[in-house]
């Protein structure tokens, strides 16, 4: 059996936050619970927010991130501390930290992959990595984890982050507050589950070949500064664009890449710019690329979030949804504006409104490309994407 529980907080006091938010979860389970997952405003102080947690999740294996919004069954919210407390009778859960993540996103995600490998008592069926936000190349963690279990091994998760400051992002692994981390948990044992993992952008424009760049960095597309695509559509200097992160502005006009086998462009969110004309990503874009700019719609964002919450759904198979799992970028958050509620209820709406579900607005996502699993399962990460993970019985 899979049960699960959800609270959230805003109160003031951070220490008053985390243990009500914690409270609320666990007492839909009678106190008793398998895995404690939290997430977690930067606005209060990390470590009295996490001692709050604990003061009444206790030896309860917990992890989680801080975000730039959260999500619960009752909604989206912002400037709270939200926890899930899962129990599920058939799942073993196995958690590991893999440090570095700033400095080598690829060793860092390996590091965690091995961790639970090893700890694990069975084979793990499923990954779920919560990562640091600010990552040396984000592309690089999902590669990492699949240096231990394979290609075709199903990864899920999401990039920390820190309310759209692009300053600091910080982990969670039992009493730890971490930065640098990738925090991951393998799912072990008899249990369903279903992903979904859907955007809606659409390319306008030219497509456009990047000539030169340095993992996460472009510095020449067709042949010219990188940022000058960005001059030519918004009509702006370069040194208009680089006075604060570009993120802020550039998150309806991400980057896509096309991508053999799926059904939509990757999408790379552009973060910062400096005055050579350099772009820096959330993720690598690999020289030779054929990329576009491309143009979100709140209307398509939330008809996305319906199609991934079908595509988790018929990979359940008949099982029963018991607990959902969001991954939601920060742009789609800024795009959809006072619309935000909708996209969820669009999830919910196929889901159904009561099964429990945790959730926060990330700076990048981890997930199979096209939401696809079995032998043609590729995991990567994301940016600007609806990621969902379903667990079912």
């Amino acid at each position: 059996m899979i049960k699960a529980g959800v609270g959230r907080s805003n109160n003031p006091d951070a220490t008053k936050a985390g243990a009500e938010a914690c409270q609320k979860a666990v007492d839909e389970l009678w106190g008793k619970a398998d895995l404690v997952t939290v997430f977690s405003t930067v606005a209060y102080d990390q470590k009295k927010m996490l001692q709050g947690v604990r003061s009444v999740s206790k030896e309860i294996p917990l992890v989680g991130c801080s975000d730039s919004g959260e999500i619960t069954t009752e909604g989206p919210v912002s400037k709270h501390v939200a926890a899930m407390a899962l129990k599920a009778d058939d799942i073993s859960f196995t958690i590991g930290v893999g440090t570095g993540a700033d400095k080598d996103s690829r060793k860092a995600g390996a590091i965690v992959a091995k961790k639970v490998k090893e700890k694990a008592k069975e084979e793990v069926a499923l990954f779920i990595g919560l990562t640091e936000g600010l990552a040396e190349n984000g592309a690089a963690i999902p590669r990492g984890i699949q240096e231990v279990f394979g290609k075709n091994f199903p990864i899920m998760g999401g990039a920390a982050g820190d309310d759209f400051l692009f300053q600091k992002t910080y982990q969670y692994c039992n009493d730890q507050v971490l930065r640098g981390a990738v925090v991951g948990v393998g799912l072990s044992g008899k249990f369903s589950f279903g992903v979904g993992v859907r955007h809606g952008w659409e390319p306008v424009g030219l497509p456009m070949k990047v000539t030169k760049a340095e993992g996460a960095k472009l510095i020449k597309i067709n042949n010219r500064p990188a940022l000058s695509i960005y001059e030519d559509y918004f009509g702006k200097k370069a040194e208009e664009l680089i006075k604060e992160p570009i993120a802020r502005m550039a998150y309806t006009y991400p980057l896509g890449i096309s991508v053999e086998g799926s059904p939509e462009f990757l999408i790379r969110d552009v973060v910062i710019a400096n005055e050579k004309g350099e772009i820096t990503c959330a993720a690598e874009i690999p020289e030779g690329s054929e990329i576009r700019l491309m143009l979100g719609d709140p209307d398509r964002a939330i008809q996305s979030a319906k199609e991934a919450a079908e595509g988790a759904l018929a990979q359940l198979k008949g099982a029963k949804p018991k607990a959902v799992f969001v991954f939601d970028c920060m742009a789609r958050n800024k795009l959809l504006g006072p619309r935000i509620e909708e996209e969820i209820t669009a999830i919910q709406d196929v889901l159904g409104k009561e099964v429990p579900l945790i959730g926060f607005y990330t700076y990048g996502e981890l997930a199979p490309l096209a939401g696809i699993l079995g032998l043609e399962c590729f995991s990567v990460w994301h940016n600007e994407t609806m990621a969902l993970l379903v667990l079912g019985e």
